[in-house]
């Protein structure tokens, strides 16, 4: 038992030395850029397989059009909506999984976003799961950025990055990668928030597919090429 817990505690030591590497490389990437939480859940809902300045041109488009609201997305036609989300690729999937959403917030709170956004982390989770088009990625998101409760968000990069640094498997499932942070670091939303930024940061910028290990803030603690160490197993609350 011991021995699990000085484990635990070596690996939290590590993944937080991880942190502020790349915290002094990057710095602060004031993540989510939205101009407030339902911004946030349309940009987390676009961003599905493309960039961000996909996502950009498309809630431009939004602003553009004055359909930028829960009531407005619920007004206006699909068909008149999937136009302006062109940028994203899957523009008709992409309307509806919108107007999913805000269904759902209007028939059972009202159209009040902050009293949906109110529930406790799981239930949010698992209500938000249930919604046409939004995945345990999306999802985690929405709970982290939208609603600022403490749920560590996955995505691919994650997966590159601590699989490159021995952590991680080859075959490995979202929410074994999401117990992992989840077990070994203490449940604060800022800090959640900020390391998934730096994460996407590392992998868009420098851990890339080919990647450029010379300019890496993580030289030095990269173990790719290596077995991946031995993963703790933890169950999420």
């Amino acid at each position: 038992m011991q021995d699990h817990v000085n484990r635990s505690l070596d690996i939290s030591k590590a993944l937080m030395k991880i942190y502020q590497r790349l915290y002094g490389h990057f710095g602060p990437r004031h993540w989510w850029p939205a101009d407030g939480p339902f911004e946030m859940i349309v940009g987390a809902i676009l961003t599905q397989n493309v960039t961000w300045r996909s996502v950009t041109s498309a809630i431009d488009n939004l602003k553009a059009a004055g359909l930028l609201s829960l009531d407005s997305l619920l007004a206006v036609p699909e068909e008149e909506l999937s136009p302006l989300l062109r940028p994203t690729r899957y523009h008709i999937q992409k309307a509806r999984k919108l107007q999913s959403f805000c269904r759902v917030v209007a028939a059972e709170h009202g159209g009040d976003l902050g009293a949906f956004l109110a529930q406790d982390a799981m239930g949010l989770r698992r209500r938000l799961l249930d919604i046409y088009g939004i995945g345990p990625e999306t999802a985690d998101a929405i709970v982290l950025y939208a609603a600022g409760k403490p749920i560590f968000v996955i995505d691919a990069y994650t997966h590159r990055i601590f699989h490159r640094l021995g952590y991680f498997p080859e075959r490995i499932s979202y929410r074994e990668m999401q117990s992992f942070f989840m077990g070994t670091l203490p449940p604060d939303t800022n800090l959640y928030n900020e390391y998934h930024a730096l994460i996407d940061a590392l992998g868009h910028h420098i851990c890339t597919a080919r990647p450029h290990c010379g300019a890496c803030p993580l030289a030095g603690l990269c173990q790719a090429g290596r077995t991946p160490c031995c993963i703790l197993q933890y169950n999420l609350p």
